[in-house]
């Protein structure tokens, strides 16, 4: 294989992975869709509630960075309403950060590069679906 072959292979990712990580975004359309369209304020507040390691050798921050979105997660879940969706929101773009500040010399360029679109994707829907929360009369 060639060096342009292997710089190729290098910059894209397998196409399961990539469909894979796009549809992890649909949860968070379906949220946004579910808190501006039902007229349940129940089902609209359960909604609102709903948000969703590879071989790298591991230290003491890496094992943090990999227990803080479970952690932020946990804690939105319990503040709940807009407070827990601008938590997630904050919390998404931080791990972004993370990852790409920390990381991107051991992590492929594709992968940062979905990363970092569905970061976006997912910051800008959880943002939505916290305008759609208040417009529909919920905390």
């Amino acid at each position: 294989m060639g060096l342009t072959e292997n710089n190729a292979a290098a910059t894209r990712l397998n196409p399961v992975a990539e469909w894979a990580g796009y549809l992890g975004v649909a949860p968070f359309v379906l949220c946004l869709a579910g808190v501006g369209l039902l007229p349940d304020s129940g089902a609209r507040e359960l909604l609102q509630r709903i948000a969703l390691a590879g071989r790298l050798p591991w230290d003491a921050a890496r094992a943090g960075g990999a227990l803080a979105p479970a952690l932020l997660g946990a804690i939105a879940v319990v503040l709940g309403g807009q407070r827990g969706l601008a938590l997630l929101v904050v919390g998404f773009g931080g791990f972004w950060l993370y990852e790409h500040r920390s990381l991107s010399a051991r992590l492929p360029p594709a992968y940062l590069n979905l990363r970092r679109h569905l970061t976006l994707a997912i910051c800008i829907l959880l943002a939505l679906t916290m305008f759609a929360s208040d417009a529909a009369g919920l905390r």
